[in-house]
């Protein structure tokens, strides 16, 4: 496999982090669009992509794009596509997502099954064959229509890139993997500085930070539907992929990240999570109230996920839990605040308007990144 597009899709308004990271492992942006990020690469950087990005839900390689406005011209367009040079005679292809936005093609099952259709005729005048066994690898379609523009990838990834495989279990409200990483890296944080997360959770902040810190690639410990792909990508190339993600890893030589919360039940569910991630040694959790937050050092950093009151009857405790996080915080005077949520209400009762904000769509649910910024520690200076 040659020179190919890859898009990788992200949660809404994280893309500029994402394209950091591409460019970081050393490929060309192709261009950037909401909730998406598509760029240049070859075999190898499908291996890469999967298991170096930290704020992806996916690595889809590009098969086309196009315009279409009626089902037959969704048909012969996509027949069109150069589907032999992806899928072999016993490979097993459907679309298995098909989204639509703004474009007169809408309905996602009849999407699926007009290009469905369109692929197994490409398939079949190539290979001669009239019947697909579909008994090989897997290779799953996606589909985009923006404004009539179909745009159409095969997914590498498989299961979203989110399951780095620590986080069997979770508690209540989880926020996923890839937009905690997304999140702290929107930060000035870095792994010789302390973070604090007084509402951890099932522990994804404080995990996520630790992997930063001691640079363990997230998809180090998972598999990817391309790993059967032989026929486009060698299996060396992945080993290689993981070899070169193993001599990255570097244990820091201190590191002051801890996990806070008020149901220990909670706490012993993030413990696991961070043992079954290889960060536990890394992190200090501990079940405390947001009321008692505190700590002797300065220049720290809270970044947090605290309850938006998705419930009704929890909505009635908000006021109050935001208040004491307020309180607490002014203790720790040199401190900055990071937290997301999407009650409207955050900062009238943490009791300061937030130095920025920036909109970010968690699924579906709209919520605010807000920053509240502390004063900038002393340059260190040496002898």
């Amino acid at each position: 496999m040659n020179r190919i597009e890859l898009i990788a899709p992200c949660h809404f308004g994280l893309e500029a982090v994402l394209k950091r990271e591409i460019l970081e492992l050393g490929y060309e942006i192709s261009s950037v669009e909401d909730g998406r990020v598509t760029f240049q690469g070859d075999a190898e950087a499908v291996c890469r992509a999967n298991i170096f990005l930290r704020t992806a839900e996916r690595v889809l390689l590009k098969v086309g794009s196009f315009q279409a406005v009626s089902f037959e011209e969704l048909f012969e367009k996509t027949k069109a596509l150069p589907w032999e040079a992806y899928i072999p005679k016993d490979g097993k292809f459907w679309v298995t997502k098909a989204s639509s936005v703004k474009s007169r093609l809408f309905s996602p099952s009849d999407i699926q099954s007009v290009m469905k259709k369109a692929m197994v005729r490409r398939l079949q005048e190539h290979y001669h064959m009239e019947w697909f066994p579909e008994d090989g690898p897997e290779y799953p379609v996606r589909v985009f229509l923006m404004k009539d523009q179909v745009t159409v990838g095969i997914d590498t990834s498989g299961a979203s890139l989110h399951k780095r495989g620590y986080r069997e279990v979770s508690g209540k409200a989880p926020i996923t993997e890839t937009l905690a990483a997304a999140l702290i890296m929107l930060t000035p944080w870095r792994g010789d500085r302390i973070l604090v997360d007084p509402f951890c959770g099932s522990g994804t902040f404080p995990i996520e930070a630790a992997m930063m810190a001691a640079n363990i690639a997230p998809g180090m410990n998972r598999s990817f539907t391309a790993e059967k792909w032989t026929n486009l990508i060698p299996k060396k190339l992945w080993y290689d992929t993981v070899d070169e993600a193993s001599d990255l890893i570097r244990e820091p030589e201190e590191t002051d990240i801890q996990g806070y919360d008020a149901d220990e039940d909670v706490i012993r569910i993030a413990r696991r999570n961070a043992a079954e991630a290889g960060v536990e040694h890394m992190i200090h959790f501990q079940r405390r109230d947001v009321r008692d937050l505190s700590h002797p050092k300065k220049y720290g950093f809270i970044i947090t996920n605290p309850p938006y009151g998705e419930r009704l009857e929890d909505k009635k405790d908000l006021p109050e839990l935001y208040r004491a996080f307020g309180e607490s915080f002014r203790r720790l005077e040199t401190w900055s605040a990071y937290m997301i949520t999407s009650y409207e209400d955050a900062e009238r009762y943490f009791g300061r308007r937030a130095d920025k904000n920036r909109k970010i769509y968690n699924g579906m649910l709209k919520t605010y990144f807000y920053q509240f910024q502390g004063p900038k520690p002393p340059r260190k200076t040496g002898r």
